[in-house]
């Protein structure tokens, strides 16, 4: 007996010491250093699965990086959880320092930054930081103020240090910090202002830090790694090139791109390596009973049959009964599910709010399996777009009416009544310019809205497709100032008319559809807010899209109207220039479009960056009135922004009578409506000087 449990002791041992060193292709180092490099990643030719998991090991310190981005130190790599991490750089700002640069992007590509084992820290006494996606959706930020280091707190609350989370999915990362006070009565004890990424609980905060934290330093990051950009489904079609070996199964990862792949249970080792799943061997050693079965068989013969019929029979009935109780408790299971989510999303509230209106404006109650038929189950081919606030599906309903779904992100539970709140309200507006919503479902986890469908996409795909790409017409002057003036209408109505007044906290040309006949539809109310009629603004998260954020709201957090009057100003500003808000890709003078636009005004440059299809000698007069509105929209202080009545009011007076080719007897405007442009209070560029025109919106992408 002791010699078969020393046996097995030493079988498992050697299965295990197997497992650990198969990590790497034969014949391919399995370190650079310290660390550890495990296929599909490795160094040397034909030792990693493809270039975006090759690994270069430094021969004077000998220290492995990502080949591709050669400033990402490696330092641990892990295939079972399917992370890599890496030091990662800070940004830095300091009052002395002209030639610091208060931003950087931080590309991993194509690996993705993780959303839950990384944050943002901010550190500094007069410090205001930023970070958000390529894309700049969902840009989150903190504040660090303190008077004197007596008041600095030792956690990162936001005296001398704080730290915000990071968006979901993104490769590529920009990180902004700035000072909010021009370090007015800090700059000798901290004299700067700091800014990276970290994997969480890998920094603490000390006070030291608000001086000692220059020369380059650098934290770990987590990244999460996928190979491909493909799901498991379609990666197992081409068996040639899929990654996952034998005695293995692929899974797609929630916050990489890509699959992955694991050893099946009762397996250990590398899936990515042929054999190097390797199962645990069990040595038993067995009397040997042949002799006693000889002696029995003549007595059991008959009876083996018997009771081999008979208990395939009992396991056939049982397996009958389990499967039968299987699929009724799954089935009441998945009743009560719905019914917890009907309760939690504010089904009952609803009913009794929806069941005193008119059967015309009462919002419909649709149940999972009905948007489930409509969107095929919600496959990918039926995605109209996707943003901050969800994902649209294209639907067909019973009756053939063509409709869009949207997966909604809903907050914590307080949020329901203001959601139900909002889908009320919303069902009742019955404004042309307005996407009409038709009902909702609540029995599913998050709620989901169901639209009138907009046939002709986005005003971004218009506006920033070249002429003739993906069959879009570029549009004329006539057709964009129509445009502006019925999202203007939209956001009044919005603001004044409504029996609730609503902010939509995230109007972008992204936001504005247009149907076959190019009139445009207010949509995208996941980020909007209900203005009670006793209140004029709310204090709530900063939210929106950078390049059309409202920088006071970004530093105030307080939202009002004038928060959407900045973004529509951008917008306007748009259809002025066919220019992206933000773009990395122009000069630096030229990054933030709104800033920009105002300087060239300032500078009597304006033609110079309008859209050059747009000018002649008819335009000219109405395109320098709109430009000189859109200035006023974009104004950093809002009281020196006008009300969206009176820019409806100024639009209207601005349209012509004439009938456009793309419009069948509308009249494109009121000519007796007339527009006058009041002269600004305060010169926007003079605005800017003072202590907001640091603002992260206006400074991203620009070196001191």
């Amino acid at each position: 007996m002791a010699n078969y449990r020393v046996l097995v002791v030493l079988v498992l041992i050697s299965v295990l010491l197997d497992a650990a060193l198969a990590q790497t292709k034969p014949g391919c180092p399995n370190h650079c250093g310290d660390v550890t490099i495990p296929y599909p990643f490795g160094v040397g030719e034909g030792c990693y699965l493809d270039q975006s998991f090759q690994i270069s090991c430094n021969s004077s310190s000998n220290k492995p990086y990502l080949h591709q981005h050669t400033n990402a130190t490696v330092l641990d790599i892990s295939v079972e959880s399917g992370e890599l991490r890496v030091l990662s750089q800070m940004v830095s700002e300091c009052y002395d320092d002209s030639y610091q640069t208060n931003w950087i992007l931080l590309n991993f590509s194509p690996f993705t930054v993780s959303s839950t084992r990384n944050k943002m820290v901010a550190v500094g006494c007069d410090t205001v930081a930023a970070v958000s996606g390529l894309e700049f959706y969902n840009v989150t930020g903190c504040f660090s103020l303190c008077s004197n280091l007596s008041d600095v707190n030792s956690s990162c609350i936001g005296k001398g240090c704080c730290e915000t989370t990071i968006s979901q999915g993104n490769t590529e990362i920009a990180i902004v910090t700035n000072s909010y006070q021009n370090y007015t009565n800090v700059s000798t004890f901290s004299p700067c202002s700091y800014a990276f990424v970290v994997e969480q609980g890998n920094y603490t905060f000390s006070f030291t830090d608000l001086l000692n934290l220059k020369n380059g330093k650098e934290f770990p990051v987590i990244l999460d790694w996928g190979v491909g950009n493909i799901t498991c489904e379609k990666a197992q079609r081409n068996k040639e090139k899929y990654a996952c070996k034998e005695n293995s199964e692929c899974f797609d990862p929630d916050n990489a791109y890509g699959y992955r792949c694991i050893c099946s249970v009762g397996y250990q080792g590398n899936p990515y390596l042929p054999h190097g799943c390797q199962g645990t061997r069990i040595i038993s050693e067995k009397p040997n009973l042949y002799c006693n079965y000889i002696a029995y068989r003549q007595y059991l013969f008959i009876f083996n049959d018997i009771l081999f019929v008979g208990v395939s029979i009992g396991i056939l009935i049982l397996l009958l009964a389990v499967s039968w109780l299987y699929f009724v408790l799954r089935k009441r299971r998945l009743l009560h599910l719905k019914e917890k989510y009907f309760q939690e999303n504010g089904g009952y509230l609803f009913m009794q709010k929806n069941s005193g209106q008119n059967s015309t404006k009462a919002a419909k109650i649709y149940t999972e399996n009905d948007l489930k038929k409509a969107t095929d189950n919600f496959h990918e081919s039926q995605i109209l777009g996707k943003g901050g606030q969800g994902i649209v599906y294209k639907g067909t309903l019973p009756d053939n009416q063509i409709v869009a779904v949207k997966k909604s992100k809903i907050g914590d539970d307080t949020q329901v009544e203001g959601f139900i709140n909002e889908v009320m309200i919303l069902s009742q507006i019955n404004h042309r310019n307005i996407v009409k919503l038709l009902g909702c479902c609540l029995e599913t986890q998050v709620p989901l809205l169901v639209y009138e469908f907009v046939t002709n996409g986005t005003l971004f795909d218009h506006i920033h497709s070249d002429n003739g790409t993906n069959g879009r017409i570029l549009i004329p002057w006539e057709t964009r100032l129509r445009i502006a003036t019925e999202v203007a209408e939209a956001l009044s109505y919005m603001h004044s008319a409504a029996s609730t007044p609503i902010i939509h906290r995230d109007i972008k040309s992204a936001n504005i559809l247009l149907d076959k006949n190019y009139t445009a539809k207010v949509s995208d109310f996941g980020a909007s807010k209900l203005i009670p009629l006793d209140k004029s603004e709310l204090t709530t998260l900063v939210q929106g899209t950078f390049g059309y954020l409202d920088p006071e709201y970004f530093y105030s957090s307080q939202l009002t109207e004038k928060s959407d009057v900045y973004s529509f100003g951008v917008v306007l500003i748009e259809l002025l220039t066919r220019k992206k808000p933000i773009s990395f890709t122009r000069i630096e003078e030229e990054r933030n479009l709104a800033m920009y636009f105002v300087t060239s005004i300032q500078e009597n440059r304006l033609l110079q960056v309008v859209d050059y299809l747009l000018i002649n000698e008819k335009n000219n007069e109405d395109i320098k009135r709109v430009a000189m509105l859109a200035k006023r929209c974009v104004s950093v202080r809002g009281d020196e922004r006008p009300k969206m009545k009176d820019v409806a009011i100024e639009l209207r007076g601005l349209c012509s009578t004439e009938n456009h080719p793309w419009e069948k007897n509308d009249l494109l405007c009121e000519q007796e409506t007339q527009g006058l442009l009041p002269n600004s209070s305060k010169n926007a560029i003079d605005a800017m000087n003072d202590s907001i025109v640091k603002s992260v919106i206006f400074e991203i992408g620009r070196g001191r």
